[in-house]
């Protein structure tokens, strides 16, 4: 058996040969990288890396005192460059400088500087060898002093800024004083600095429009109606009624003077688009009662007709005109006014409601069905004083030619209206407080009891009825001067406005009255005029009953006679009790039955003395019972 050796080989292969040559020649860069990045910081010690400029200024070289020096000429923009401020026409010019823009030329040279220096040392050579082979540029740095623009702004503002004037009318008496707004200006610097900031960064020269904020009044057009104030105050504001051809005396006009009238007005700001303006208006509450006076003395109440019936012909004769009504409409003349004092005007024509009367002129007997005599009362009142006999003729004349409608139930008291001395009455005596004194319109119930009586008679319903507290001869007198106890419990009394007498006509036709007074005859005399419809009347009376003496006479001394005289200012009556029965048929058949009860009161004469009259009785102790009037 032979056996064989083999030897290994001492060479070494060529890829490590490779391995080993690449490391050694990365260590021989890594040394040279490190020895030349080491020797050119050392050799730029001090001095700015090449390649950096500043906005094409070479800095490279450059130690940071010459880099401040030449960084200090290159920029002038603060010192040189100019800004204008502009508003409308006025414009202000000022350096970036006096704006507060400064350069920091050691800023930027230290910035300059930097460049290379920043970081680890292989990002430092990486920066350095970037900066040389293509130049790095950097900007200058500028201090930006806020306080300086806003002073300067500040000033500006003065020039530009107004405060808003709103516009305003004043009245001094009758003296109107106009002032007109002005537009407020105020200058927006926040918005101001920040355009001007913009145009500093990019270091230019240039206009900045000022941004000014504006305020508008909220009045307009104050001017012209101030102008419609001054008109309206320059005189009177006049007040007129319509023409009215059947009105001759017809009112008016009335004017309320400028110096009362300043005092009413209102000036009122109302909307108009985006503003207000003033409105002038006079004080509704302080109209009011001007126009209600206004309306009292114009109103005027519809009123029917008055006719008398011709019995000769059985027709109509017109006795009064029919009366067209009208009432002030007083809100639809306030209305009228406020749009003439709106436009400065003077004359105002006041606005009436009309109503029209239910009769006019044109009736006929067959339109209101008025063919005859229905009734014709007469009484009589023989002994009467002038002034009664005075106020039984005015009074009468107020129902001389009176129509009442059918259905309606009629009023005297409403119709006779107010009596007083100015339009025809005069003083006479009357009941009033449980005494028969002297009063306006005494004798009037002369009137009302005669109405009563045809009223009754005729058969018509009575629906309220007041006799007097006391009887009186003069109401149960008969043609012969002689007193009939029965017409006892037939007088009624009228006192305006509390007592009253009324009646309906509860048929359908219209009833025509007429009332005559002949004083040679003492009488007077009330016709109904209308269309008879069958119904006839009876009556039963008691007569007086229950008689009661009159109280002893009364004796009161009256300072104001002379001595030894003697006045009766009060007559004795007996009180007594009547009852009167009404029976009311038609056409034969009862219609309807009514009963009148009067309680008479006993009734004390009374006599007035002078101081010093001898042969008086002892007075008695006076009545204490009031009588209705």
């Amino acid at each position: 058996m032979s056996f064989q050796t083999t030897r290994s080989s001492t060479k070494t292969s060529l890829p490590v040969q490779i391995i080993l040559t690449l490391i050694t020649g990365s260590f021989f860069f890594v040394f040279f990288i490190l020895a030349a990045g080491g020797l050119y910081e050392v050799w730029f010690n001090g001095r700015i890396y090449p390649g950096v400029s500043m906005l094409g200024v070479d800095l490279g070289g450059l130690t940071t005192e010459e880099a401040e020096h030449v960084i200090a000429i290159s920029f002038p923009y603060p010192r040189n460059g100019v800004i204008t401020l502009k508003y409308q026409d006025k414009s202000w010019q000022y350096t970036p400088a006096e704006l507060g823009l400064s350069l920091d030329a050691r800023a930027s040279a230290f910035n300059a500087y930097n460049i290379g220096r920043e970081g680890s040392f292989f990002h430092r050579v990486n920066t350095q060898l970037a900066t040389a082979r293509s130049n790095t540029y950097i900007a200058p740095t500028y201090i930006f002093d806020q306080r300086l623009t806003a002073n300067l702004l500040g000033q500006v503002a003065t020039q530009v800024n107004h405060p808003l004037i709103e516009a305003d009318i004043t009245i001094t008496g009758v003296d109107v004083h106009i002032r007109s707004g002005e537009t407020g200006h105020e200058l927006d610097q926040v918005e101001t600095l920040n355009r001007l900031r913009a145009m500093m960064e990019a270091m230019q020269s240039g206009t900045v429009d000022l941004i000014v904020r504006t305020t508008e009044p909220a009045l307009i057009n104050v001017e012209k109606t101030g102008e419609a104030v001054k008109r309206l105050l320059s005189a009177p504001f006049t007040f007129s009624m319509p023409d009215d051809p059947n009105d001759e005396a017809q009112p008016g006009p009335w004017a309320i003077q400028p110096e009362t009238l300043a005092g009413m007005l209102s000036l009122v700001r109302v909307p108009e688009g985006d503003h207000s303006v003033y409105q002038v208006e006079l004080n509704n509450q302080l109209l009011l009662p001007y126009l209600n006076d206004l309306g009292n003395k114009t109103n005027l109440l519809a009123r029917n007709a008055r006719f008398i019936f011709n019995d000769d012909h059985r027709e109509l004769d017109l006795l009064e005109h029919a009366v067209i009504g009208r009432t002030l409409n007083v809100s639809s003349t306030i209305g009228v006014i406020q749009k003439k004092a709106a436009s400065g005007e003077h004359n105002v024509m006041l606005v009436y409601d009309y109503q029209k009367p239910d009769v006019l002129d044109n009736a006929t007997t067959d339109t209101l069905g008025i063919k005859e005599l229905v009734w014709s009362e007469t009484s009589y009142y023989y002994g009467s004083s002038p002034d009664r006999v005075q106020n039984i003729s005015a009074a009468a004349a107020r129902f001389q030619g009176l129509l009442v409608a059918p259905g309606e139930t009629f009023s005297m008291a409403k119709n006779l209206g107010e009596m007083s001395l100015d339009n025809g009455f005069a003083e006479a005596l009357i009941i009033y407080g449980g005494r028969t004194i002297k009063g306006i319109g005494g004798g009037v119930c002369q009137v009302s009891t005669t109405l009563f009586r045809a009223a009754f008679n005729a058969g018509f319903p009575i629906v309220e009825r007041h006799p007097h507290a006391y009887r009186v001869s003069y109401y149960e007198k008969t043609a012969t001067n002689r007193i009939d106890p029965n017409l006892a419990g037939l007088d009624a009394t009228v006192y305006v406005p509390v007592v009253d007498f009324r009646f309906t006509n509860d048929t359908p036709h219209w009833l025509l009255m007429e009332t005559y007074v002949y004083p040679e005859k003492s009488s007077i005399t009330w016709k109904f005029y209308s269309t008879k419809d069958g119904r006839e009347v009876k009556s039963e009376t008691t007569g007086p009953q229950n008689i009661v003496e009159a109280p002893e006479d009364l004796y009161k001394e009256n300072p104001e006679l002379e001595k030894g005289e003697i006045r009766q200012v009060d007559w004795a009556a007996e009180g007594a009790d009547v009852r009167v029965k009404r029976m009311v048929t038609r056409n034969g058949q009862a219609y309807f039955t009514d009963e009148f009860v009067t309680y008479y009161q006993p009734w004390q004469a009374v006599f007035e003395y002078g101081p010093g009259t001898k042969g008086i009785p002892t007075p008695s102790v006076e009545e204490t019972t009031t009588p209705t009037p």
